[in-house]
């Protein structure tokens, strides 16, 4: 018997969600993440961690016309409960960014408003994965991405262990050729896995409160 290949994931939380919002994928979005990584092992590999990198959604802007904040708080309202549902599993740690504003004009009523973008997911992606590495607290690891801005610590992860395997899986339509020669490996995430890995509709905490499954995610 050989030993047990140690694999921590991390994932990309908005690189996912626009993998899976261009392909209308929506119904996909209440994932298991924790089980997704379990779909994407082979035999032999044993998930030690899953990282999840994402940043809170705010509607809290007062230069926000109503239409786009009403718009922004269900959104907000729909990934608290997601980070919920996620926050029930034991080996899942979510990681919070932050987000930056850009202005833009909102094409319903005219006015313009601060749209959020993301910030720090990459920073904290490549903190986490040459600490991990560092640490050896994995064999493999896989990222679930296609930002191409983690080339450079993933060219050096390799570069100074080069006994450990990062493993990319794109989400859809997310390949980057960049990525694609830094890692070890890569292939795309495809839809069966997907389907596999999705929470029941209604998801218990602790607590017993009961988390639902967004209607629009359905």
């Amino acid at each position: 018997m050989g030993m047990t290949n140690r694999v921590i994931s991390y994932i990309d939380g908005f690189n996912l969600y626009y993998g899976l919002k261009e392909m209308g994928w929506r119904r996909y979005y209440w994932l298991n993440l924790a089980e997704l990584v379990g779909n994407l092992l082979k035999p032999g590999q044993e998930l030690i961690r899953v990282k999840y990198f994402t940043a809170r959604i705010s509607a809290k802007d007062k230069d926000t016309c109503s239409h786009l904040k009403n718009i922004m708080e269900a959104k907000r309202k729909r990934q608290a409960v997601y980070l919920e549902a996620l926050s029930t599993l034991d080996d899942l740690v979510i990681y919070e960014g932050h987000y930056l504003s850009n202005i833009i004009k909102c094409r319903n009523c005219g006015h313009f408003w601060q749209s959020p973008e993301e910030k720090m997911t990459d920073v904290n992606i490549a903190t986490e994965i040459l600490s991990d590495a560092f640490d050896d607290h994995f064999d493999t690891a896989i990222l679930i991405s296609g930002d191409s801005d983690l080339v450079p610590p993933i060219q050096s992860l390799r570069q100074r262990y080069p006994l450990k395997r990062v493993v990319v899986a794109f989400p859809p339509h997310r390949v980057t050729q960049r990525l694609k020669k830094a890692a070890s490996a890569y292939f795309v995430i495809d839809e069966i896995k997907f389907r596999k890995s999705l929470f029941p509709n209604e998801v218990a905490k602790p607590d017993g409160y009961i988390l639902k499954r967004p209607e629009e995610w359905k």
